[in-house]
C-alpha cells in the first residue's frame, strides 16, 4: 500500500460499497486487467479476472466502464464480458456506449495533415513496422527491444515527432512501453469527470490503472473516490494505493464482488474478511 492508511481505506470503501444502492467500477485494461504482451492481440486478462468481472456485471449493482488507450472495437474481444460494457477508446476521444453506439469527437484537418506528416516521417526512417495507427493518433511500440534500442528509438522518434507535434497542436505522451502522438482534444481525466457527473454522488466509485497515462485519471477523482495503481512494482503515483496483479488485484475485484452482493449491508461481515 502507498499510504499507511490505504488498508483502512480500501476497508472502508467496501463497506460503502455494500451499503450503496449503486456503485461505479472505472477500469483500465492493458497492464490492469491484462499483462503487456508483445502482440497485442493476445493480451488478454489474467486467469480468473473475467468470470469475476462477469460476475460484478451480472449482479447489477456496479456500473463497470473501461477507460482504455486503445480503440474500443479491439478492446471488447480481449474482455470477453458479455453483455459489453460501456468502453473509452483512444484515451477518452472514443465512447462505445452498452447499446453499441459509438461516439468519436471530431478531427480537425489540421491535425489529421500532422498525423500524416508524423505518419512519414516513420517511412523515411523505417520504423513503420513499430507503429500503431489509430483514429486521431500514431503510438510507436518498443517493448521487447534491449535497453539500448528503447533509448536509441525514443530518443529518434522524440526529435522527429516533437517539432510536428509542436507547429500542429498535438500532444507527445509517452506510456509503459512507447509514445504516443494524439489530438489533445481528451483524456482519461476528461473521461472521469464526465463518469463522475453522471453518476450519483454518493456512489462508491474507484478507478484502477497502472500506466502514467491513468495519472489524469487518478487526479480526476479529486477525492471523489478510491484510486488504486496496479503493477508488479511501485512507481511514483497520484493514486491513493497500490496493488500487484494478478493475486491483488484479483482479491481485491473479488471484494469488490462480495461487497455488490452484500447491498443492504445483509452480509456486511463477509465484506471485511
Amino acid at each position: 500500500m502507498l499510504k499507511p492508511d490505504g488498508q483502512q481505506q480500501i476497508e472502508e470503501f467496501f463497506q460503502a460499497v455494500a451499503l450503496a444502492p449503486q456503485a461505479l467500477l472505472l477500469l483500465d485494461y492493458d497492464g490492469t486487467l491484462a499483462p503487456f504482451q508483445l502482440d497485442r492481440q493476445r493480451a488478454f486478462p489474467y486467469p480468473g479476472v473475467v468470470p469475476v468481472l462477469q460476475e460484478i456485471a451480472s449482479d447489477g449493482h456496479t456500473r463497470i466502464v473501461i477507460i482504455s488507450g486503445r480503440d474500443t472495437s479491439e478492446a471488447l474481444p480481449l474482455l470477453g464480458i458479455v453483455p459489453a460494457p460501456e468502453v473509452w477508446g483512444l484515451h477518452g476521444l472514443q465512447r462505445r456506449r452498452p447499446n453499441g453506439v459509438i461516439e468519436m469527437l471530431p478531427i480537425d484537418s489540421h491535425s489529421l495533415d500532422a498525423l500524416s506528416d508524423a505518419d512519414r516521417w516513420l517511412s523515411y526512417q523505417q520504423l513503420r513496422d513499430k507503429a500503431e495507427w489509430k483514429a486521431g493518433s500514431i503510438a510507436m511500440h518498443w517493448r521487447g527491444l534491449s535497453d539500448w534500442e528503447i533509448e536509441d528509438m525514443r530518443g529518434r522518434v522524440l526529435m522527429g515527432w516533437q517539432p510536428i507535434a509542436e507547429h500542429a497542436g498535438l500532444e507527445l505522451m509517452e506510456f509503459d512501453g512507447g509514445v504516443e502522438i494524439r489530438v489533445p482534444h481528451k483524456d482519461k481525466g476528461d473521461a472521469v469527470r464526465l463518469l463522475l457527473s453522471e453518476t450519483d454522488p454518493h456512489a462508491p466509485a474507484a478507478f484502477l490503472g497502472d500506466d502514467a497515462t491513468d495519472e489524469r485519471a487518478f487526479r480526476a477523482m479529486n477525492d471523489r473516490g478510491l484510486t488504486v495503481l496496479v503493477r508488479p512494482r511501485w512507481r511514483q503515483t497520484a493514486a491513493q494505493v497500490w496493488l500487484k496483479p494478478p493475486e491483488e488485484l484479483l482479491h481485491f475485484l473479488t471484494r469488490w464482488l462480495v461487497a455488490s452482493k452484500s447491498v443492504g449491508g445483509e452480509t456486511a461481515a463477509a465484506v471485511s474478511g
